[in-house]
């Protein structure tokens, strides 16, 4: 018996899973996008390795392994900075109204947007290897492929929903949308690619369904 038929979803996700069922917010949302990321990464992974390239794409497919592999573990890292965040957000907004609360709240609400945006980032960088495995991989796999691309959708919404959040988070000090904005470019940015991000992924999503999902077509 190998390694991966003696573990099963009771072995670590339960944990986790019943933490996050509690209401402290750490984990939360946040938290859960970078999981889905992981799960993203590791169909990927996956059906990779049971794809069998010509010589002239196996330099692309081992690319395509690697990536998804080092994705893997570094997705669940993101998840726990995240949750991290989420803590001190929390915190912040526990405090005694006045400046410091303020204060808090502000660098609160960018660090966590930042985390986001480092998780959704990582995230568009994986779209286009499970594209190349839709067009490509192992086509016995094509389902786990469009299971994957739903995790992935999962994560880059989950990371744009919580940028946006945490920027208008800023607005309780008084600060409007516009200045916000102008304050953090680059994270208001992040918001604009993760939506163009989600597009992609349903235009990739489509183009294999009728393969993926063949009963849909009678």
């Amino acid at each position: 018996m190998n390694d991966s038929q003696s573990v099963t979803t009771q072995s670590t996700v339960e944990e986790w899973t019943k933490a996050l069922a509690e209401s402290t917010g750490s984990p939360g949302g946040g938290a859960g996008t970078g999981v889905m990321l992981s799960i993203a990464a590791s169909l990927t992974s996956m059906v990779a390795g049971y794809t069998e390239a010509e010589e002239t794409q196996r330099e692309q497919l081992t690319g395509v392994h690697s990536r998804a592999q080092e994705l893997r573990r570094i997705a669940l890292h993101l998840a726990d900075d995240d949750a991290s965040a989420s803590n001190a957000f929390g915190a912040a907004f526990r405090l005694d109204p006045g400046p410091e609360r303020d204060d808090a709240i502000h660098q609160a609400s960018v660090d966590a947007a930042k985390a986001s945006a480092v998780l959704g980032e990582r995230a568009i960088g994986a779209i286009e290897d499970l594209g190349w495995l839709a067009s490509n991989g192992n086509p016995a796999l094509i389902a786990d492929v469009v299971v994957g691309f739903g995790a992935l959708r999962a994560a880059i919404a989950g990371a744009r929903t919580n940028v946006s959040f945490d920027l208008a988070s800023l607005t309780s000090a008084g600060a409007t949308l516009e200045e916000v904005k102008e304050q953090h470019p680059e994270l208001w940015n992040t918001v604009t690619r993760l939506s163009d991000a989600l597009d992609r992924i349903d235009e990739l999503t489509a183009g294999v369904d009728k393969k993926a999902a063949p009963t849909e077509a009678i």
